[in-house]
């Protein structure tokens, strides 16, 4: 059927649309289009819902490009997706009503029509704000927690750790015991917030020298934990700091996601004497693997927002016509936290 107009349900809605792939070039607001449509037909088994936050990552970047990916990329035409919430307007099935707050996969267009199973119920009183439900905590804290399993008294590295899931991570990792931190990011303005706000003890800059000699400086004892977002130089410096029966969490590979080429494969050159002579562990990491992580995560975020012992470091861009931007100042390295989009 398809969803009529009536108060309140305006009878099109807009949605991004990729115009063409990314090779060899950064992402600008021309790889974009704000496209006018009519409001999605609802099946049997489906809702229809506003989107109120979308979010934005740093694989949309990668799922931009003509790379062979291990998960479906954009297609030049056709509308974008990623993490959102909303509210649900209409409803075909049972299991949801209007008025109910959900996640769903399809941000990038202000209306979507959602299997039931796919649309995520949220509860209202969860955590304090919507929009916290965007948060890629539960990623660091799986990481952390299962992949690596931070300890009393570790020395914890974190790659990328100006991202959505490394400005989080340093936080989890005080939270669960270390008691020095580092973290690495792309400018001294971005490390000062990473050490005064977000629970780091020292930075590591990109371009501020040798990133071995500048972790050697911070962690003189080497580390214990390693959650990586990057890939490349900084997991192999890693390495070469890993201290005995070392856990190495591995998550992203930032390193080729925003580079020029927009790949997926991160090279570097692991020296397997150093891994086995060190019993160092080297782990993937994936909160699709672990269905029961996100309800944790949230009872978990939900007390720290609210005894003030977790922060959620975000940027909020107003209006979906906002989203390319927020995209292309993601992809430079423009924000500390998680990149939202409010609808």
């Amino acid at each position: 059927m398809t969803v009529p107009a009536a108060p309140g349900l305006p009878a099109v809605h807009r949605e991004v649309r990729l115009v063409r792939q990314v090779s060899g070039e950064q992402v600008t607001e021309r790889h974009f289009e704000l496209a006018e449509v009519p409001l999605p037909a609802l099946q049997p088994g489906q809702v229809l819902v506003r989107t109120r936050f979308m979010a934005v990552t740093a694989a949309m970047r990668t799922r931009m490009t003509a790379a062979r990916l291990p998960m479906p990329s954009f297609e030049p035409g056709r509308p974008l997706w990623g993490s959102a919430v909303g509210e649900v307007v209409a409803a075909e099935g049972a299991a949801l009503a209007p008025g109910d707050l959900v996640h769903h996969p399809y941000g990038w267009r202000e209306f979507a029509a959602v299997d039931e199973a796919r649309a995520q119920r949220l509860a209202p009183d969860a955590l304090p704000f919507p929009a916290a439900h965007l948060s890629q905590g539960a990623t660091a804290w799986g990481a952390l927690r299962r992949a690596a399993g931070v300890r009393p008294g570790d020395t914890v590295f974190v790659s990328g750790a100006a991202g959505g899931v490394g400005s989080m991570a340093g936080q989890l990792a005080r939270r669960l015991g270390a008691t020095r931190v580092i973290g690495s990011t792309g400018s001294e303005a971005k490390a000062s917030r990473l050490r005064t706000e977000l629970g780091y003890d020292a930075t590591v800059v990109r371009g501020a020298g040798p990133i071995e000699e500048q972790l050697r400086r911070a962690a003189p004892d080497g580390i214990d934990v390693l959650l990586d977002l990057v890939g490349g130089e900084q997991l192999r410096a890693a390495l070469a700091l890993a201290r005995p029966e070392a856990r190495f969490a591995l998550v992203g590979a930032l390193s080729s996601q925003m580079g020029e080429g927009g790949g997926v494969v991160s090279p570097v050159e692991l020296d397997a004497g150093l891994i086995i002579t060190r019993r160092v562990a080297l782990r993937g990491f994936g909160v699709y693997a672990h269905p029961d992580l996100p309800a944790q995560w949230t009872a978990e975020f939900g007390r720290g927002l609210r005894d003030g012992s977790l922060a959620f470091p975000h940027v909020l861009l107003q209006g979906i016509a906002q989203a390319p931007r927020a995209l292309c100042e993601l992809t430079q390295g423009r924000h500390v936290g998680s990149v939202l989009v409010e609808l």
